[in-house]
């Protein structure tokens, strides 16, 4: 009896109709809560050569450590992110009664560009810049002009750069577990060792 008539009888396992795909589990879980009956597939693996990610938690106070820990990965030609929880510094912050206000990317930008690498090509990208210069400053950073890019969670999904080894995420308690996993996904495309760190 062959595949087919096999599969026609039930004895084999219909093709699936309907085919849900999440990298993240946080909205796979929900989604199973919601449709029920699913089957589910999980890819284990990592692609062929790809190292698993170091993450490194930092408390806020020790950023310079990491600045140099990133500075190592710039020397041997590679590409760093660094996000940040707002766009701009007068954001509203209700009932934040911290000792250490937010840090936003616009501020960063200016204190990372000019006093901690003033000698690499930084960029800034977030919600607020033109779709049409955001293509641009992403283009670049991928093809390799800009070795560092300051951001928001705009960097979150559809950013495919095998160079940038370093993820630097500052007030990481500000973010959602979903944007961590996410954000930290943006490094370790290639095949030298990535790492991320998380300031909080």
């Amino acid at each position: 009896m062959d595949q087919l008539a096999k599969q026609e009888k039930g004895e084999l396992p219909k093709q699936p109709d309907l085919l849900r795909m999440s990298a993240t589990p946080i909205p796979q879980t929900l989604a199973l809560t919601i449709f029920g009956d699913l089957d589910v597939s999980t890819i284990k693996t990592m692609p062929m050569g790809r190292k698993p990610i170091i993450t490194h938690l930092t408390m806020q106070g020790n950023e310079y450590r990491v600045y140099e820990a990133v500075r190592e990965e710039l020397k041997q030609g590679h590409q760093a992110y660094f996000v940040y929880p707002l766009i701009e510094e007068n954001e509203s912050q209700e009932g934040d009664n911290r000792v250490m206000p937010l840090k936003s990317a616009e501020e960063m930008f200016t204190f990372l560009s000019q006093q901690v690498y003033p000698e690499y090509k930084c960029a800034l990208v977030h919600s607020k810049v033109e779709e049409e210069k955001q293509n641009q400053i992403l283009n670049d950073f991928r093809d390799g002009k800009i070795q560092i890019l300051i951001a928001t969670t705009v960097v979150e999904v559809g950013v495919d750069v095998p160079n940038a080894t370093c993820m630097v995420i500052e007030s990481a308690e500000r973010f959602g577990l979903a944007a961590l996993h996410q954000l930290r996904g943006r490094v370790g495309r290639g095949s030298q060792q990535s790492y991320c760190f998380l300031i909080y």
